[in-house]
């Protein structure tokens, strides 16, 4: 699973960055520029009932679009969260197995397709933005069952990935994983702040982003902070 996050990472930016190149030739890097790409990192809460399970995480955004108008554009992005696993969602596995050496965490990659409508002034700027597109969620836990353990299987260990039958959790296992995947939408606010020539911007935005994912849905706040150009 950690290959194909990086080798989709890998990708999106090769889509992402030679795109820019592209777009730049339609115009010159000025203000009224038809490219536009932004990089920035991410502080991303939780939102119940996600946040049952993962607590506060980080990550980063990229994108690359097309401005329209010098208020309308359109953006393509790529997003990976990474969310560590709360206590209270560990808790009843550490209880059942009897031992506190239990660790997971979970991922949560975006590509999306967003519209963007910003009113932008010399020096600052305010923008909403929103879109949608493909959400893929994983959760990942590491500590051992022993063979012969009889522990009832609740739905914090189906999130967790643990292989259940009639209604119990199988013996022996060591690593569970499990992966969701489903179309979402996002929708947000950010402020922009003009920081050098031609038009770089240091942005600081707030988008909320909600896939109906299997078992449990998948609700998130990034915060992000980053450049745009």
């Amino acid at each position: 699973m950690k290959r194909a996050s990086v080798g989709l990472i890998g990708m999106m930016l090769l889509i992402i960055f030679p795109a820019s190149s592209v777009f730049a030739q339609e115009g010159e890097f000025g203000e009224d520029s038809k490219l536009n790409t932004n990089l920035a990192f991410t502080i991303t809460a939780p939102l119940n009932p996600t946040a049952r399970f993962v607590n506060v995480g980080g990550g980063f955004v990229a994108g690359a679009g097309y401005n329209m108008t010098k208020r309308n554009a359109f953006i393509g992005e790529f997003m990976w969260n990474r969310l560590g696993a709360s206590d209270s969602a560990l808790a009843p596995i550490r209880d059942a197995l009897g031992t506190h050496d239990v660790n997971g965490h979970g991922n949560i990659i975006a590509v999306t397709g967003n519209y963007r409508f910003e009113l932008r002034g010399k020096t600052t700027g305010v923008y909403f933005i929103g879109g949608g597109g493909w959400y893929h969620r994983t959760a990942n836990v590491s500590t051992h069952v022993a063979t012969g353990s009889s522990i009832t299987c609740t739905p914090t260990w189906e999130w967790w990935g643990f292989q259940c039958t009639s209604g119990t959790v199988m013996s022996d296992q060591t690593v569970a994983s499990s992966t969701a995947d489903a179309m979402g939408v996002n929708a947000g606010i950010g402020l922009t702040f003009k920081v050098a020539e031609p038009r770089y911007r240091l942005y600081l935005e707030a988008r909320y982003h909600y896939a109906p994912t299997k078992n449990v849905k998948t609700e998130i706040i990034p915060v992000t902070i980053g450049v745009r150009f």
